[in-house]
């Protein structure tokens, strides 16, 4: 039997204190999709912790901003000092709460202390301050920010936004996916135990409604956003009017991965195994679609399945390969798709089921689509590979052209990462020429990212403010002065007009 630890709610953290709110809007248990039996507590939201956590924000921003850099700096230390005291219990909860194994959230409380050092070392050189002959230019924070959080990855994505913001001297409030609100509180513990002055950051717990009222406050000055497609096209729709707002939208992806001819093809099956399937396929950058050469398509369908029939699929802190779906909403959306792909002609090589296990969870078994209609047409009018899952599947698709690859790539409404995998450096320069995509790997899978680098994609994935290394520059807004220590005249530079009079 698994042992669990024992965890307490504490409610939203607003000016520097854990409360419960007193006037509830309402309430929701979060359970874990690994073991429905594993309830971390009921959850209490107020739609007036809103307000009170935004005012808190606005108060405390005036004094934040002009507190120097380096103070700042220290507290992300503290902030970091604090995750690594607490790895293991983080890990744990991440586990837990989303159902990712407990080796994969290991990496993920290792990528936020990590990243934290990055942000620290390396993000303030791109929103540097430069003078000109009389004049300067220097940046400034945006004010509020409000953080709107992911599941899939409940720590190291927040995290990403929220360092970065708080360093170039914003304030947060951080509103967690109602999915994972445990990692959410233990987020702000940590923010609890720095040197952070009341107000700076705050957490408030919720559902979509609480989320939407926080995006749409008038207080706010910029949402940073992770998640869905839908969900960040409807805060774009809920913030029309307050066209001042800055909108950071980092959203879903349908990556390919393209295998030609004279790749590795022992790397590009392994690799594309463990993106296409690596956290039950609930990743932006999953790969979805490999575009392999009819050369080699026979064998590497056959070998890709043979693979995939090996995963150790079980709860996550059993240390398996893939863990559970996030709900069984997302397992019945799995199911559907699955029957939408064959209805388009694709002959289902591994069909994905529900898996009754030990214990009693969202658990699927991975599946693979071999796409038979495999025209460019054909996909553009697909339901199928237009669709981002959020689940372990991947399509797979034969050509014989590199241009054929390339437009196969190009053709969903997605546009995050491709993977080429191939030994001839300029067929990959074509790819990278061609491919409209934030992230371009070369013989490295398109879960594969640097912190030093900017993350980010086009068309349905993103809105050109790339987060990783390139964050600071959506956390500020640059101002020009002209500057003249001794005022001379401007008179002679306008003619017709007689200043002597």
């Amino acid at each position: 039997m698994i042992k669990y630890r024992g965890l307490r709610v504490l409610g939203n953290f607003i000016n520097g204190e854990f409360k419960i709110p007193s006037d509830a809007s309402g309430e929701w248990v979060s359970r874990s999709p690994a073991d429905l039996s594993d309830e971390f507590g009921r959850f209490q939201y107020s739609y007036r912790s809103v307000e009170d956590a935004v005012k808190c924000a606005r108060d405390a921003f005036s004094a934040w901003k002009k507190t120097p850099v380096s103070t700042r700096a220290e507290v992300l230390r503290q902030f970091q000092a604090a995750l690594t005291r607490r790895k293991e219990e983080i890990a744990e909860v991440i586990a837990r709460e989303v159902g990712k194994p407990h080796w994969e959230a290991t990496a993920e409380v290792a990528a936020m202390i990590e990243n934290t050092g990055v942000v620290l070392e390396n993000s303030l050189r791109l929103v540097g301050d430069y003078d000109i002959p009389n004049g300067a230019c220097r940046h400034r924070p945006l004010g509020v920010a409000a953080v709107v959080g992911s599941f899939n990855d409940p720590g190291h994505l927040p995290n990403g936004h929220i360092l970065p913001a708080l360093l170039t001297g914003n304030t947060v409030v951080f509103k967690p996916s109602e999915k994972s609100p445990m990692v959410g509180q233990l987020f702000a513990e940590c923010f609890s135990e720095t040197g952070l002055p009341k107000g700076v950051f705050n957490l408030v717990q919720g559902e979509k409604e609480l989320s939407r009222r926080l995006c749409v406050h008038d207080g706010v000055d910029a949402v940073l956003f992770t998640g869905s497609y839908e969900v960040g096209t409807r805060i774009k729709q809920d913030t029309l009017q307050q066209h001042w707002k800055l909108l950071v939208l980092e959203m879903g992806g349908k990556n390919p991965a393209i295998v030609w001819h004279d790749a590795d093809l022992d790397l590009a099956l392994q690799q594309c195994l463990i993106a296409g399937f690596v956290s039950a396929g609930q990743r932006c950058s999953a790969t979805s679609r490999i575009i392999v050469h009819n050369k080699i398509l026979d064998s590497f369908i056959s070998r890709f399945h043979e693979h995939a029939k090996t995963f150790k699929i079980g709860h996550p802190l059993e240390n398996p390969f893939m863990g559970p779906l996030i709900d069984q909403s997302s397992v019945d959306r799995y199911m559907k798709f699955q029957g939408i792909a064959a209805r388009e002609g694709c002959e289902v090589v591994m069909r994905g089921k529900s898996l009754e296990l030990a214990v009693n969870g969202n658990y699927v078994a991975p599946s693979i689509c071999w796409v038979q209609k495999s025209s460019v047409e054909a996909a553009r009018k697909s339901v199928y590979q237009q669709s981002e899952l959020f689940a372990p599947n991947v399509a797979i698709l034969g050509v014989d052209e590199l241009d054929e690859a390339i437009a196969q790539a190009n053709v969903t409404q997605y546009g995050l990462v491709a993977s080429v995998y191939t030994r001839d450096r300029a067929v990959y320069q074509k790819c990278w020429d061609g491919l409209q995509m934030g992230l371009i790997n070369w013989n490295q899978p398109t879960i594969a990212a640097s912190p030093l680098l900017p993350f980010g994609g086009l068309k349905k994935s993103g809105n050109h403010f790339p987060s990783g290394a390139t964050a600071t520059r959506y956390c500020t807004y640059p101002v020009s002065s002209l500057e003249s220590a001794e005022p001379a005249s401007i008179v002679a530079d306008f003619l017709g007009l007689d200043w002597t009079k």
